[in-house]
């Protein structure tokens, strides 16, 4: 019995790629003041999975804590920042890995999310690394012109699977987040 159970267990540890967001640095645009600030951080706060927000006011960014354990909703962050009058301008999201495969041009599931991954080196991740989401409404229109030029994937323009990604198995129209390291 002992000997199946530990069958089973490596069995799934070996399907199982073990990756856990734990930070997020956001830079927001659109603030004039430290008011404007105060309900960005406010918003933050509310939000289901993050832990803890610091201000970094004098560059418009906010240090974002995770709660151990907890699916992260990238959109969930971006909507927040809107819903308080301000838009992101960027967001980069700190994990820590282990054995994560990957590659240009591929999509990988991290808990819960997709990514697709852009302007990478074929890699494996270990231990902790921060990618940057390179979606519309996560970087200036410039940048995304920039990284829409990097790949013939359809689902940059959109952020939800299309023919490109079903292919790997994907549901269509998943929300698909694409990242650079």
């Amino acid at each position: 019995m002992k000997k199946l159970l530990l069958i089973i267990m490596v069995m799934f540890l070996a399907f199982y790629s073990d990756a856990q967001f734990t930070k997020a640095r956001l830079q927001a645009t659109g603030l004039t003041c430290s008011l404007c600030s105060n309900a960005i951080n406010k918003a933050l706060q509310k939000v289901s999975f993050v832990a803890s927000v610091r201000a970094d006011i004098k560059n418009s960014a906010f240090d974002i804590v995770f709660k151990q354990n907890d699916d992260i909703d990238i959109d969930a962050i971006k909507n927040a920042v809107e819903d308080a009058g301000f838009s992101v301008g960027s967001l980069k999201l700190t994990g820590t890995f282990t054995d994560v495969k990957i590659a240009p041009d591929q999509h990988v599931k991290i808990g819960n999310e997709r990514f697709h991954f852009l302007y990478v080196n074929s890699q494996l991740l270990n231990g902790e690394k921060t990618m940057t989401v390179v979606d519309k409404n996560y970087v200036s229109a410039k940048e995304f012109k920039k990284y829409s030029a990097a790949t013939k994937m359809s689902c940059l323009q959109t952020g939800k699977a299309a023919s490109c990604c079903v292919k790997d198995g994907i549901p269509a129209d998943a929300r698909i987040y694409h990242v650079t390291m």
